[in-house]
């Protein structure tokens, strides 16, 4: 059996400190905002080159907490990608502003610049790039494009944490950046989890008024704000965690980089890395066009795979309507014929060829 993502021995080589810190913070009973929650902020920011990580309680409301802090509202327009997870486009909803969605450049599968500008309109206020898969949107056009109209920018690093482009962290380059620590991401807790970084003292306090109640003071409210605090327990666990995730992000590319020079000359297309970053491979996602033959056999040797994502966001039952005239064409290809290997830190050269001799007998 060769999982997507093996926590459990992820786990097992951390156990020790995992669980005495987790005892250290029972026994201090500080769990809402305690002190883990306050170092690894600062960690995360240190780590990441930014001047201030606000954690929350998940990378949905990062994205949502990084769009009212920066006073997104109802008749604004953010655009934004639609091959992604739906989160990217349910906290522009959530303040009551409409996503835009850009097609995606077919090598990438991160958001087109060259399509930008033509979907900006007098209500365009925001635009958020998805860094989609670990792979760094072409972060100094879109920058431009944002000066240029006077755009705020704000990044969706879910799958992106320690990657980076033009010398910068992703989630260091516009206003905020939203990042998710789900457990199965680069560096993942183990339930929810999430955190906004930016380089704006008042974003930040805006951010941590917002995700406690709108609270500055306690019983003292200032606006309407959230329930939305990142847990003190998983806090140990992500402290721990970021210790080693930029050697969990170099096995990432070891393994990446193994399985695309042994799906070279099949047929398979392997990610394209641009150059003008850091890919720290979240997925491992190809295109081809024996999908289903592929998967059908992986499956049956035990082997797991996935589609993310099978239907972009402009085609989801939620968006029917206010996209029925819209076609991305890019997207809704890439979407046929992605699929994801297994791809983790732990994963041995053995079980990378073991899934590639399954693809190829398949083929």
């Amino acid at each position: 059996m060769i999982p997507m993502v093996d926590l459990k021995n992820q786990y097992l080589s951390m156990k020790d400190e995992i669980d005495r810190g987790i005892l250290e913070a029972l026994e201090k009973t500080q769990f809402i905002l305690g002190p883990n929650v306050t170092a690894f902020e600062e960690e995360a920011a240190a780590f990441l080159g930014a001047k201030f990580a606000v954690g929350c309680a998940s990378g949905t409301d990062a994205l949502h907490l990084a769009l009212a802090a920066a006073g997104i509202t109802e008749g604004d327009e953010v655009i934004t990608s639609p091959f992604t997870f739906i989160a990217t486009a349910e906290a522009i909803r959530y303040v009551g502003a409409t996503p835009v969605f850009v097609d995606v450049d077919p090598r990438t599968f991160n958001i087109d610049p060259a399509l930008i500008e033509a979907a900006i309109t007098p209500r365009t206020r925001a635009l958020i790039p998805v860094h989609i898969f670990g792979q760094p949107a072409d972060m100094a056009l879109i920058e431009a494009i944002c000066e240029k109209h006077n755009l705020l920018l704000i990044e969706d690093c879910a799958q992106s944490f320690g990657a980076a482009i033009g010398g910068k962290m992703t989630g260091t380059i516009g206003l905020a950046g939203c990042h998710s620590f789900f457990p199965s991401k680069n560096l993942g807790c183990y339930g929810d989890g999430g955190m906004v970084t930016t380089d704006s003292p008042e974003m930040a306090e805006q951010l941590k008024v917002l995700r406690n109640h709108g609270s500055k003071v306690r019983y003292h409210h200032s606006v309407i704000g959230f329930n939305s605090r990142l847990d003190e327990l998983q806090a140990v666990i992500l402290r721990a965690k970021l210790k080693r995730v930029s050697g969990y992000n170099e096995n990432r590319r070891r393994v990446a980089h193994l399985y695309s020079g042994l799906l070279a000359d099949t047929g398979v297309t392997p990610p394209f890395e641009d150059g003008n970053g850091i890919h720290v491979y979240h997925q491992y996602t190809v295109l081809t066009d024996r999908r289903d033959a592929i998967m059908k056999a992986l499956g049956d040797a035990g082997i797991a795979s996935a589609i993310y994502y099978p239907i972009p966001l402009h085609r989801q039952e939620v968006f029917a309507d206010a996209c029925r005239d819209i076609s991305l064409l890019v997207s809704e290809d890439v979407a046929s014929r992605c699929m994801s290997l297994p791809i983790f830190p732990e994963m041995t050269e053995e079980q990378v060829r073991e899934v590639v001799r399954v693809i190829k007998s398949a083929l």
